[in-house]
């Protein structure tokens, strides 16, 4: 457990497990942070190898930065502790918001990036259901009071009074999302595994979509198996994801492991 000075931030991460591989990265959701998003997922991947858990900017142990939060700032950050630990390539594992900075890191840093798993990222704002996103302006710090986000954040964060500024930044992410075109999607060259749950905030089509502008959704007993996979979890909400770890763990760990690619 450590801090990093990282542009102008003290980033907290933890280092977990060994191994001669490529480290894993883990990013974590809006709100949350190691222990809420990853707490049942990091020691069953840090049996086999290196493990770097990551607290972003104002999320538990990372205190914050006069500065907004954006999907841009953030996958900064993520690289320059990458430099700062040495680390010249990593697999990058990211859910929701954090999903959407493994991703910028995919696109706009693509030589520090072995494979990317993406649960729950959409690349534009129609990804996720309708109306969903409509009434995050009227979202209050106290109506998550109680919620295991909050309960997290006052047992780890570097400021507990700073949930209010949180929760108001976090709501100036979500009014204006990031957005990638096709294009840039397509172009990208991690393997990439996209994870959603069957009753999540992204629509299932848009995962699709985003599916086979990576190459899948092909008959790979003709074309061979694309660098790309998909991941549907059953009776699975946004927030549940984080807790099926004994269904998720296998399927990156093999993920993470096959030697083909783009």
């Amino acid at each position: 457990m450590s801090h990093a000075p990282v542009n102008g931030l003290s980033l907290y991460y933890e280092s977990h497990g060994t191994g001669d591989g490529r480290p894993v990265v883990l990013l974590h959701g809006a709100l949350s942070g190691i222990d809420t998003s990853f707490g049942s997922i990091l020691p069953l991947l840090a049996r086999t190898r290196r493990v770097v858990a990551v607290e972003l900017q104002a999320h538990g142990r990372t205190s914050d930065a006069d500065r907004p939060l954006t999907v841009e700032g953030l996958a900064g950050d993520v690289v320059a502790l990458l430099d700062h630990l040495g680390v010249g390539t990593a697999d990058v594992v990211g859910w929701g918001m954090g999903a959407a900075v493994a991703l910028r890191i995919g696109t706009h840093h693509a030589s520090r990036v072995g494979r990317l798993v993406l649960a729950s990222v959409s690349f534009d704002r129609e990804g996720v259901h309708p109306g969903l996103l409509d009434g995050i302006g009227d979202l209050r710090p106290e109506h998550l009071h109680g919620s295991e986000f909050h309960e997290e954040y006052l047992r780890t964060a570097a400021d507990p009074d700073g949930w209010p500024v949180l929760v108001a930044k976090v709501q100036r992410l979500d009014a204006e999302p990031p957005r990638w075109p096709a294009s840039a999607i397509r172009a990208l060259t991690a393997p990439t595994m996209i994870v959603l749950g069957d009753a999540d905030i992204v629509r299932p089509e848009h995962a699709v979509e985003m599916f086979r502008l990576l190459g899948g959704g092909v008959a790979g007993d003709l074309t061979g198996l694309p660098p790309c996979r998909l991941a549907v979890l059953p009776g699975t909400t946004h927030t549940a994801i984080p807790h099926r770890a004994e269904w998720l763990v296998p399927m990156v760990e093999e993920f993470l492991d096959d030697e083909g690619g783009r």
